[in-house]
């Protein structure tokens, strides 16, 4: 596994990643990390290296956008001196386009870009690795309006992934599987906001990037 002793893994994100964390950063014991999938990866990460002595941070804000996430980055992220750093954040960029289209302040595809840029640049050289993980709507048909906008999104965190030598977590194509053989009602009644299965799917993705090993000998 690519986590060590005592290192800090924070997850930077909208509501998805919040889900009732304490806010604006949660670590600790109960609630602290919210009931997403930071806590699943909190508690696979216990239960399989009860010797590695991680500490996971949950750095998530309901409603956020990549821009007021960029706002806060300095005080909620740096500030923080993380080791590993996770970006799951477009949800809202894409979704305020839909259910608000009348509001002037969209964040368009190329704020986005240069939203998520800047974050990225603002952790260089300050951290061991950062994590970007794609924003999604759990809708498996691609030509959905809504669907095929966030893949606009998802593709520009593919793209600076590459740039920028990030790992890249697709979270809208894992639920799309997903959704090959379970209807997405099953996980997310809103097609967002997973319950603690969708939260166990986003952990199990987040992990295999990690040299996450299951079957991991318990010294």
């Amino acid at each position: 596994m690519i986590f060590k002793d005592y290192e800090k893994i924070l997850f930077a994100g909208d509501s998805v990643t919040d889900m009732g964390s304490a806010n604006p950063v949660g670590e600790g014991l109960f609630d602290a990390l919210g009931n997403g999938y930071v806590r699943e990866i909190e508690n696979l990460l216990s239960a399989c290296y009860p010797e590695v002595l991680t500490r996971v941070v949950n750095a998530g804000i309901s409603g956020n956008t990549s821009r007021t996430l960029l706002e806060r980055f300095e005080r909620d992220v740096i500030s923080q001196s993380p080791d590993w750093v996770s970006i799951c954040i477009g949800i809202n960029d894409v979704w305020r386009q839909f259910d608000l289209p009348q509001v002037n302040d969209q964040v368009t595809p190329e704020e986005y870009s240069r939203n998520i840029e800047k974050m990225i640049s603002m952790l260089k050289n300050k951290v061991k690795g950062v994590f970007i993980a794609s924003p999604y709507y759990i809708e498996p048909n691609r030509n959905d309006p809504m669907r095929k906008r966030m893949d606009e999104y998802t593709a520009i965190c593919r793209d600076l992934s590459e740039k920028h030598g990030c790992v890249f977590i697709d979270f809208q194509l894992m639920f799309e599987n997903y959704c090959k053989s379970r209807h997405s009602a099953y996980i997310a009644w809103d097609r967002v906001h997973p319950n603690r299965v969708g939260a166990l799917l986003m952990a199990r993705e987040f992990l295999k990037h990690c040299d996450f090993d299951y079957e991991h000998k318990i010294i």
